[in-house]
């Protein structure tokens, strides 16, 4: 199957985003777009949480759609637009001597995972102060709970180009992708 799909997204919860940044608007601008794949984004925060479970239900396969009655309002064509849920973290930790700084993208298949994985995270640092929350985790160990989470669930290095924190960033901490292998990528 082939499709377009935009899985790095953030809410209306992050630093830097718009406030009109809703499920419904991510929607809209995916079908604008022709994108049929976007996350979710920042599903760790609480309130954004809230409003994912109230808008999204299951579609199959791990992914999600809107409720019937808020897509009937706002697609056109009956255009089929499919969330992920998703999470970036950035983790900031001290290894080997050097400070490491890597932002991770977190997937989930379910209500069920994506709450354990808040609880897990929530006990590490606080969850409700950014979409993208900050932690004092090493990756590996983000990586680990996110396993445990439930079957299904992943982490990938986020924007692994960009100059920052990104995996290869130059504020990462880690200069090659061999130092990177310390961080259990």
């Amino acid at each position: 199957m082939f499709f377009y799909a935009d899985l790095h997204i953030h809410s209306k919860y992050s630093r830097a985003t718009s406030a009109s940044c809703n499920l419904e608007e991510l929607a809209v601008w995916a079908q604008k777009k022709g994108l049929t794949l976007i996350s979710t984004g920042d599903f760790t925060h609480p309130a954004w949480f809230n409003e994912i479970k109230e808008k999204l239900v299951p579609a199959g396969d791990g992914a999600f759609k809107l409720r019937e009655d808020i897509e009937k309002k706002i697609l056109k064509n009956n255009y089929i637009v499919r969330f992920l849920l998703s999470v970036e973290i950035s983790t900031i930790y001290k290894k080997g001597e050097k400070t490491r700084k890597v932002h991770h993208v977190v997937f989930v298949p379910d209500f069920k995972s994506a709450e354990k994985l808040r609880q897990k995270l929530a006990a590490v640092g606080n969850i409700a102060s950014d979409g993208r929350p900050i932690l004092g985790l090493d990756s590996r160990d983000l990586l680990e709970i996110v396993l445990e989470s439930g079957e299904g669930s992943y982490i990938i290095p986020a924007h692994i180009w960009t100059p920052w924190f990104s995996v290869l960033g130059s504020k990462s901490g880690f200069d090659s992708i061999q130092d990177d292998k310390i961080a259990g990528f």
